[in-house]
């Protein structure tokens, strides 16, 4: 089986019994600390460590974890120690918000822009996003500065990918001279 489908059975689980207790959001809470702490180098090699034992790991989890995460996550996350599953936690981290998302049908969009816009050019984005059918009910826009696309934006909603900037406009008209389209041929 998949790593993917793997972690995407587990993350359901976790999310079908944490909204059964009514704790999805801090849960979810649980799991973004989880997946920033797993972008440690030495956390990623423990966790995937054959050679340091599960029990070790337990302890070692008890002590980064027990304080901080909510009893069903902590059992969660000892429940994959105990079966050798630890291994698959970050895709199951990365799953879990995934379908949290979808479960609260929330989008997330990307959007680059030369310069930083106004809060009111981000409401209107957000309310044009919500308009079309590319997303769902809620948008959440991560907004990245780069003044090398020149004027306008590049939208990424999934793996979708809206190019409108003024670099890929000179680009596609550079091309265009390249191939010589707008010389008449006699």
């Amino acid at each position: 089986m998949s790593a993917t489908r793997i972690a995407s059975r587990y993350a359901k689980s976790l999310l079908d019994l944490s909204t059964e207790r009514n704790e999805v959001d801090r849960v979810l809470v649980d799991i973004q600390y989880l997946d920033k702490a797993l972008e440690s180098k030495e956390l990623i090699n423990l966790v995937k460590s054959p050679i340091i034992n599960s029990g070790k790991k337990k302890q070692i989890f008890e002590v980064l974890f027990k304080d901080k995460f909510s009893d069903t996550t902590f059992a969660f996350t000892d429940i994959l120690l105990k079966k050798g599953r630890e291994a698959y936690l970050p895709a199951i981290a990365d799953q879990f918000i995934i379908q949290y998302q979808k479960m609260k049908k929330v989008s997330q969009a990307t959007l680059t822009v030369a310069a930083q816009p106004s809060d009111s050019q981000l409401d209107e984005i957000k309310a044009k996003l919500k308009e079309s059918n590319i997303t769902l009910d809620t948008v959440e826009l991560e907004i990245k500065v780069d003044p090398s696309i020149i004027g306008g934006f590049v939208i990424e909603i999934g793996d979708q990918l809206y190019d409108a900037s003024a670099k890929h406009q000179l680009e596609k008209l550079r091309k265009q001279f390249t191939r010589n389209d707008f010389v008449a041929s006699v």
